[in-house]
């Protein structure tokens, strides 16, 4: 195919202006209304609470200042906001600023890789973009590890480019160390990036064959280095003088990297997670209702929903990131082919294949992977798509004097405005108008791509319709995600798109409700052992949940209902203590080296972030680890070291695995016990007196 001449660009764009205005934009967006989420996750939370008044707990990434167990990651995401907390002091803001501004940086960067191969308005574009995913606006306002975790990507991302630029190795050694930092936030996930890094520089890289390998090695060695000092510490350092680690049955970092975090993600093989197939549960059937209600349109698989090569655009997934994504892969292909015969060493070419092979690689592992999977981690394929489709459209646009080239173009924008009809109206209640005028703006700027002489104010105003049709869904989703408050462990994006045909007040009965994968498992109060999932009383608000705009800014019927209501919190939500019991807990607490013990990390985080102290969360996130054992723990008690166990939490120590089902016996047996906030509380100073025979 025979290359053709890029025309002159059109008159010069007021670039530093425009760049002002996005990067402004964004951090207004990502900042705005920040403190409506309180300690957001706070399962995190509590562990930078502990990282900012213990620098073991900081360096190990520990849930409690006294260093008893570990978050179920490694802490570089936890490093950034424990610092912070340092210095400004423990609040909602102090913990979720930095991830903001790492969103702000994310899209910075992105503008400028796209910027220098392809052009100011591609930059602009594709940073523009990638700021009003949905996905993306709900993490850089959280304070999950993805933040962190998709500026590292993007970060090596840059890196690969400017050494395919100048065949120097000092880029691919920077580019390894920002996967090497990347495998510290999240340890495996990182590695999707690697593929596509290693196959862009082997066909792009300038130098000789025999050099582009060396050179990634030497990217290789620069991964191991930034990820393995931190493991081989952790490895090397004594047992019985560091806090166990979270997710791990045997107390290994390596275990927890190629098990919990790693092939078990895959295969669904997890040992210590909640995992499906435990059934309803006993008790569901003498509750009066199904185990399982089928719903229109339900399709095969788990707990964490269905597998296959459409999962990224389903009832969960779709609404979160998939709005461009059929537009990112048309606009990718368009690009490598309008590259023609270019150089290998084209830059373009070399973008549009790292970009591309990157979201494929990333979107199958997660449409096809068995174990825990939630719609969030879809917040690692947006600066893909934010890529190809400021780059692709950008390059398409110059070209479109070619009738094939405005075919092409064409026919995206209407696959994009009909894409988006379809997910609007998934959510039917929201914005009912605009489903209708995405579609009418945008066939009728496809119709007008099609005219051959497209150009002055015309053209202008195709563009700016082509551009309104494919971002007005993605925005509106974006405005409703920073109007409303998220908490908890699985948090979701936009409004609703679940749909329910059925009024969920039928099941006022139930304890519980998942509503996945087309179907609604429901189960009564108190028992919960489906997949996994611990059973609690009717969560405020009704059986379905917390309410629209609640805390947790959960919505009804939608996968973030598990269990977890209530003061005592649960699985997925943290414990909201009262003033009554933060009271209690603080009492003598400098006697002591953990006010309390609980079951499950959330559960345990409401008390310590209440109290600044130490709570040992036992059997770490899902309550399920080995720690401490039924013998520790009761050493731990005759030194005086615990004064409270509490629970009566969403989770049910019968239900978590671990050791936590002894513990509660044991202390249940031998100490006495009140009620407080609805939370059984024991003294483990005070010891029951035994009757005499």
């Amino acid at each position: 195919m025979t290359a053709h001449p890029d025309p002159a660009p059109p008159r010069r764009l007021p670039e530093p202006w425009l760049l002002a205005a996005l990067l402004i934009g964004t951090a207004v967006a990502y900042l705005w209304g920040l403190g409506a989420s309180g300690w957001a996750n706070s399962f995190y939370s509590a562990a930078v609470q502990a990282g900012s008044v213990s620098w073991k707990a900081f360096f190990f990434g520990s849930s409690d200042a006294a260093n008893s167990i570990t978050v179920d990651k490694p802490p570089a995401s936890l490093w950034v906001m424990a610092l912070s907390v340092r210095v400004f002091g423990l609040s909602s803001w102090s913990i979720l600023v930095p991830q903001a501004l790492m969103g702000v940086a994310t899209v910075a960067l992105l503008w400028a890789t796209v910027r220098r191969y392809f052009g100011a308005a591609a930059g602009l574009l594709a940073g523009l973009v990638l700021a009003l995913t949905p996905v993306a606006v709900l993490m850089f306002r959280f304070n999950n590890p993805d933040a962190l975790l998709v500026l590292l990507m993007v970060a090596s991302a840059w890196a690969l480019l400017r050494g395919v630029s100048d065949g120097r190795t000092r880029w691919l050694v920077l580019a390894g160390a920002f996967v090497g930092l990347g495998f510290l936030t999240k340890q495996l996930q990182v590695m999707l990036v690697v593929p596509p890094l290693a196959l862009t520089y082997l066909l792009f890289g300038p130098p000789k064959l025999g050099r582009r390998v060396l050179q990634l090695f030497a990217a290789l060695a620069a991964m191991v280095v930034a990820a393995g000092w931190w493991l081989l510490t952790v490895e090397l350092w004594p047992a019985d003088s560091r806090p166990w680690i979270g997710g791990s049955q045997d107390n290994s970092i390596l275990e927890l990297t190629l098990g919990y975090n790693g092939l078990g993600r895959l295969n669904g093989n997890e040992r210590g997670s909640v995992t499906p197939g435990r059934g309803p549960g006993p008790g569901t059937e003498a509750a009066g209702m199904p185990p399982f209600v089928e719903l229109p349109g339900g399709g095969p698989g788990g707990m964490w929903g269905s597998t296959g090569i459409t999962r990224m655009f389903d009832l969960e997934q779709g609404g979160q990131i998939a709005w461009l994504i059929p537009a990112a892969l048309i606009l990718g292909v368009l690009g490598i082919v309008l590259c023609g015969r270019s150089a290998r060493v084209d830059p373009r070419r070399a973008a549009f294949v790292l970009f591309g092979s990157w979201l494929v690689v990333t979107g199958l592992v997660f449409s096809f992977m068995a174990g825990i999977f939630h719609s969030y981690y879809t917040v690692a394929m947006a600066p893909q798509v934010g890529a190809l489709v400021g780059a692709g459209a950008v390059l398409a646009w110059r070209r479109r004097a070619d009738w094939w080239v405005r075919v092409v173009l064409a026919g995206t924008l209407a696959a994009s405005a009909a894409w988006a009809w379809e997910l609007l109206g998934r959510s039917s209640s929201f914005l009912p108008w605009l489903r209708w005028t995405v579609l009418v703006v945008g066939a009728l700027a496809a119709v007008a791509l099609l005219w051959p002489r497209l150009s002055g104010r015309v053209a202008a105003a195709a563009a700016v319709a082509g551009m309104l049709t494919g971002l007005a869904g993605p925005a509106a989703y974006a405005v409703d995600t920073i109007g409303t408050p998220h908490g908890g462990a699985l948090p979701t994006a936009g409004p609703s798109a679940w749909g329910l045909p059925f009024d969920l007040g039928e099941y006022a009965g139930a304890g519980w409700m998942i509503v996945q994968d087309g179907k609604v498992m429901v189960g009564p109060p108190q028992t919960g052992a489906a997949l996994g999932t611990p059973g609690t009383g009717p969560a405020p608000g009704g059986p379905a949940g917390n309410p629209p705009g609640g805390r947790a800014g959960n919505r009804p019927g939608g996968p973030e209902q598990m269990s977890g209501g209530g003061p005592g919190g649960g699985l997925l939500n943290g414990s909201e203590p009262s003033a009554d019991m933060t009271e209690r807990l603080e009492q003598d607490a400098d006697r002591y080296t953990w006010v309390a013990a609980t079951v499950g990390s959330n559960s345990a985080s409401g008390y310590q972030l209440a109290t600044g102290d130490p709570v040992m969360p036992i059997g770490g996130f899902n309550g399920s680890d080995p720690s401490p054992s039924l013998a520790q723990f009761q050493q731990y008690v005759a030194e005086g070291k615990i004064h409270y166990f509490i629970g009566g939490g969403g989770m049910g120590p019968g239900d978590s695995g671990g050791s936590g089902a002894q513990i509660s016996e044991w202390v249940a047996q031998n100490f006495a016990v009140t009620t407080v906030d609805g939370a059984t509380m024991y003294d483990l100073t005070a010891p029951r007196v035994q009757a005499g025979p």
